[in-house]
């Protein structure tokens, strides 16, 4: 009875309150006063520890609080704030207010809102009906076959999952190819460990994909010697080629391993995994050659940028796009709660960037104009060097298939290498279809000068990269970024 427990606090505090000489400190507005600001007003958490096997089944309080949230309850680990569940799905309910609300409504809170968590505990435990969803599965794969979510999925995989949670997941993963049928590749990974954990399914979608073997395994590599197409002096000078400068830009995604991947993050998980950043970034401000400012798109965040200022970093090419517009990331839930966690470091040579909150957790990025490949790689790959030893911070990897992206298209190295190059000749009906053409045999992708599904440049400039990014290292990227543009070149060339 949760009055026992209240009215004896209370009348704890009539005994200690009438102790002569002690008066507690009170606001004539604010009321009882606390340090701090949240606890103001009746300074009161009034709390029970209830198993939730149901809502923990992934080990985590991730479903609890989502359900919790909305009914003025906050959710805890057992050992008080920032600390696990119990083993059996024991969490910490409270009610979150303490400001304006009377004492007697916090505890009526906690009974009211336990009454509700309850009925979803209970709701968690039904048995799931997945019968629509494989019904749409299907009808897709006839209509879609070149979604290759949808054609690797299979009923008879999906079934041997052990249980309505493993099947459940696997849904998400595929949400967007069901919603989008006309999706290439239709899928995006949810947790960091899901290619590991769904691997009959995701070697086959990456195997598709990427043209490798379903057992293939992935290496990652920085060191440019000994790579096929590397000139003597290990120089990819584009100046060598008859190139001027021109605009580079290397990038690679990552994503933190003790955070689900943003298509299942909630708003606090995209609000704690940009906080746990901000830390990170006070570390590279005062670190030689990376120094800057980071830019937050989250209301009441405390480098928070208004709308202009927020625009013309989009406009300077600087920071990424309201999300919100791609139906392909907004079913799959990456686009969610914009604009909370999202945001960009920014060096002050604005050559360095790490955008926050977008379809990875991290997209890190040198950019830089010249000709030598060199600069931009090596910069980028001291400052992941630099990022990756700071304390707290673990990028998430699977032991067979390297960085963990949330699309499969970056898996591996997660690594793009690009550069801005006018083609006027290739590109002289307008369009970038015969520049395409000609880029797809020698393994490089065109994308307009605002990445993709952007116009190219009046120009015709393009924006060219290679393709690949899974079992390719990173050293052989680069090199192919040079050798490609060494044989788009002549054939610039030749069409004139």
């Amino acid at each position: 009875v949760l009055n026992d427990v209240f009215d004896r606090l209370q009348k704890a505090l009539d005994v200690v309150n009438g102790i002569e000489g002690l008066e507690f400190a009170k606001s004539a507005d604010y009321g009882f006063v606390t340090s701090c600001p949240t606890n103001l007003g009746t300074g009161m958490r009034a709390s029970v520890h209830i198993p939730l096997p149901n809502l923990t089944k992934d080990g985590t309080d991730t479903k609890a609080k989502e359900i919790a949230k909305p009914l003025g309850l906050s959710v805890r680990g057992t050992g008080g704030e920032h600390t696990p569940i119990g083993a059996d799905g024991t969490c910490d309910i409270s009610p979150s207010a303490r400001f304006c609300i009377t004492e007697a409504q916090i505890i009526t809170a906690l009974y009211t809102g336990l009454k509700l968590l309850k009925e979803q505990e209970e709701i968690a435990g039904l048995p799931v009906d997945f019968t629509a969803d494989l019904a749409k599965i299907e009808a897709i794969k006839v209509s879609h076959p070149n979604n290759l979510a949808i054609k690797n999925f299979t009923v008879e995989y999906f079934n041997s999952l052990a249980d309505d949670d493993e099947k459940s997941a696997l849904i998400q993963c595929v949400r967007s190819g069901m919603e989008n049928e006309d999706s290439g590749m239709g899928c995006y990974a949810m947790q960091p460990s899901d290619y590991d954990r769904f691997k009959p399914f995701f070697s086959k979608v990456l195997s598709d994909y990427h043209k490798v073997p379903t057992t293939a395994k992935h290496v990652t590599n920085w060191n440019l010697k000994g790579v096929k197409g590397l000139p003597e002096d290990g120089k990819l000078d584009l100046a060598k080629l008859g190139l001027p400068a021109l605009s580079m830009r290397v990038r690679v995604g990552r994503n933190l391993a003790d955070f689900p991947l943003p298509g299942a993050m909630n708003q606090d998980d995209r609000v704690a995994m940009e906080a746990k950043m901000c830390l990170a970034f006070d570390k590279l401000k005062a670190t030689d050659g990376y120094g800057g400012r980071y830019h937050s798109l989250t209301p009441g965040h405390p480098d928070f940028i208004n709308e202009s200022e927020y625009k013309a970093l989009v406009k300077s090419h600087i920071m990424f796009k309201d999300m919100a517009v791609d139906t392909y990331l907004a079913t799959a839930g990456i686009a969610s709660d914009w604009p909370f966690g999202r945001g960009c470091y920014v060096s002050e040579d604005k050559q360095f960037v790490i955008w926050v909150g977008e379809e990875d957790h991290l997209r890190i990025m040198c950019m830089f104009k010249g000709t030598l490949l060199n600069d931009v790689f090596d910069r980028l790959h001291n400052a992941l060097d630099v990022i990756d030893t700071m304390p707290g911070l673990s990028f998430a990897r699977s032991k067979d298939y390297g960085y963990v992206t949330s699309c499969p298209t970056n898996l591996g190295t997660g690594m793009r290498a690009s550069v801005h190059i006018p083609l006027p000749n290739l590109t002289s009906d307008g369009t970038d279809s015969k520049a395409k053409a000609i880029c797809k045999p020698l393994g490089l992708s065109v994308r307009g000068t605002g990445g993709e599904h952007t116009p190219i440049g009046k120009d015709g400039t393009c924006d060219i990269s290679p393709s690949a990014r899974f079992c390719i290292s990173e050293a052989e990227i680069i090199t192919a970024l040079y050798t490609g543009l060494k044989l788009l070149k002549e054939e610039e060339k030749k069409a004139k």
